[in-house]
């Protein structure tokens, strides 16, 4: 499998974001997508999942599933954790789970690896912040999907709980997955390639990977 990107422009608001992006990404492989705030970082990760608009250029997958598109082959973790605080910790991963086609899917194992099993029947609006985001993270192993976009998804963890997800990053590429994940600190991903948004005057430069 790899996803491709071919001078790819994304524009909000009528302002350009980005220009002449280009990228290649493999199975197995890891991006990591850096930059200042208002850069473009969680625009491209939405302009991948079919959130965004793309202005120009192009997306291609190839080697994937061709009876499906390629927002229904990724996994997408934003900034805020989609979570319904009057529905139950397992109640809104098995939401989750319907909602990604695979309603009888077992969501005892995936809380049970982000520690969340003694509290599959608390309501989500007692979690923490932290909890709320290994909530989301099960998300990710409940239903497997190919290609993985973290937006900042460290954010609220603790140092065990950002191990921890490291883990699942890393056993994800084993497994031939693709991640692009925008973030300001380390993941603990060691090969993965740098793709930096730079904001020079008004328009966006964008370093070529390796």
């Amino acid at each position: 499998m790899r996803l491709s990107a071919s001078d790819l422009t994304c524009r909000r608001g009528g302002r350009e974001v980005f220009a002449g992006l280009n990228f290649s990404l493999g199975s197995g492989e890891a991006v990591t997508i850096r930059g200042r705030n208002g850069a473009g970082k969680s625009s491209l990760l939405r302009m991948v999942v079919g959130l965004v608009r793309v202005a120009a250029g192009r997306l291609i997958l190839e080697g994937g599933d061709p009876e499906m598109t390629l927002g229904e082959q990724v996994h997408y973790l934003g900034h805020q954790d989609a979570l319904k605080p009057s529905l139950s910790v397992g109640e809104n991963l098995r939401f989750w789970a319907g909602f990604f086609g695979a309603a009888a899917a077992d969501i005892g194992a995936p809380l049970a690896a982000v520690g969340l099993e003694e509290l599959i029947d608390l309501p989500a609006a007692y979690l923490s912040a932290g909890q709320r985001r290994r909530l989301s993270i099960a998300r990710l192993l409940a239903v497997k999907r190919p290609i993985w976009l973290l937006d900042e998804p460290t954010n609220t963890l603790d140092t065990a709980a950002q191990q921890q997800l490291g883990e699942f990053m890393r056993a994800h590429l084993a497994g031939g997955g693709l991640i692009m994940a925008a973030t300001h600190g380390a993941l603990g991903l060691d090969n993965a390639q740098e793709l930096t948004l730079d904001r020079k005057s008004a328009l966006q430069t964008v370093e070529a990977l390796p």
